[in-house]
């Protein structure tokens, strides 16, 4: 008998078929129109735009636009070829110069996507002798570059020092000359928390270990000038490789790593995501350029700070449980019940707000979130509406309990 392929989907199978028919299913969400950075046209509505990771508002900017436009006519929809063979134009280095100017580093490498980017560099710098130590609260990315490398692979607890430095410290007893990796983020996804990027690279330091940070929700975002949670705690010079997206804060699409190691350039020749796969467009590679370039002139970032604490403290205030505390972007209000997190979601959308439905296993510690990333392009008004949903349907649906009202 021919054993089924899907089988060992069944579980996930069978749970989505449990969810709710049409406009109320989040995994089926389509938006018809969208109308700027911070709403669209869903379900033949208009809807506020609450869950995009759009940080900067880059993705309608009138300069970014245009620059796109302008290589999309002047070289072509695509390099149809990969870095290494076709797919470098003069659009892509002038992308790369303008990544090291904004890092201040001396080298930077350009990926298709910042998955890819993860994927790469970890998977490559990491070999069969070596060690990876990564936060247990880390991105799929970070996993799936350990899981297509051959190094040794250790999780420590999630922002926690103490519990890096007992894993170095055991492993350096038993493998003192070993290759090591640390992994961390800058903000992490889910909750929005900050890693402490000091002690960390303290700690990595001491048991000569390389640091690398994904600052994919924290470029733009932190930082004088945008550079990132590291930037913004002094820390740059102490950590090697820095990972980050074109996705979020820039707008568009593509990740990058970059790095002041002086054999890093060698990557390129040995980065199988890099390698084999095809580069950028010129019209993505056009407004990245621009977005890099307007990001660390802006100041949104006070904008979007002020925005996120309008709507952590708002939705604290009025009494859901958070689980975020305000330091960046992303609000994420803990619901301990999956079903009720699914028609939260679901009341959510015919009200007029898209956010996130995030459940485990993607979730720290099995939490079921209804998860908001804001944008600096938000206005009070927009937020104020959010909240006055918020609290409408959980109520409705008895997240909220009724002295929540009395003591908001």
């Amino acid at each position: 008998m021919t054993v089924d392929l899907f089988e060992k989907f069944d579980v996930t199978l069978n749970n989505f078929r449990q969810l709710p028919e049409g406009e109320s299913n989040p995994f089926t969400v389509s938006m018809e129109k969208i109308l700027s950075p911070t709403e669209a046209i869903i379900n033949g509505r208009k809807t506020i735009l609450a869950g995009t990771n759009n940080y900067m508002g880059m993705t309608f900017n009138e300069d970014a636009v245009a620059a796109a436009k302008e290589a999309l006519l002047n070289e072509g929809t695509g390099t149809t070829g990969s870095r290494v063979l076709n797919g470098t134009y003069n659009s892509h280095t002038a992308l790369e110069k303008e990544l090291k100017k904004f890092y201040g580093t001396e080298h930077a490498m350009v990926f298709s996507t910042g998955y890819q980017a993860n994927l790469g560099i970890i998977a490559t710098l990491a070999g069969p002798k070596d060690y990876i130590l990564i936060d247990a609260d880390s991105h799929a990315s970070i996993y799936d570059g350990c899981a297509m490398g051959n190094a040794t692979v250790i999780r420590f607890a999630h922002n926690d020092p103490e519990n890096l430095d007992k894993r170095l410290t055991r492993l350096r007893k038993t493998d003192p000359e070993a290759g090591v990796l640390v992994v961390v983020e800058g903000v992490y996804s889910m909750l929005g928390d900050q890693a402490p990027l000091k002690e960390l690279a303290a700690v990595s330091k001491k048991h000569d270990a390389y640091i690398l940070v994904d600052e994919a929700h924290s470029i733009g975002v932190f930082g004088a000038t945008g550079r990132g949670v590291a930037q913004a705690q002094g820390v740059e010079d102490q950590i090697d490789f820095i990972v980050g997206t074109f996705s979020k804060s820039v707008g568009t699409i593509g990740g990058y790593c970059v790095s002041n190691h002086p054999k890093f350039e060698v990557l390129r020749l040995v980065c199988r995501p890099y390698m084999f796969t095809a580069s950028l467009p010129p019209s993505v590679v056009a407004s990245a350029t621009k977005a890099l370039q307007i990001i660390a002139d802006t100041n949104l970032r006070e904008k979007l700070l002020a925005n996120s604490m309008r709507l952590n403290k708002g939705l604290a205030k009025i009494g859901f449980n958070m689980g975020t505390s305000g330091e960046s972007p992303i609000a994420a209000i803990i619901v301990d019940d999956l079903h009720q997190a699914i028609a939260f979601w679901g009341e959510m959308i015919k009200e007029g707000v898209y956010v996130n439905l995030a459940l485990p296993p993607a979730t720290p510690n099995n939490y079921n979130l209804m998860r908001c990333s804001l944008s600096a392009a938000h206005t009070d008004e927009q937020i104020d509406f959010m909240l006055e949903k918020f609290e409408m349907v959980g109520h409705k649906l008895g997240v909220l309990a009724d002295k929540a009202l009395e003591t908001a």
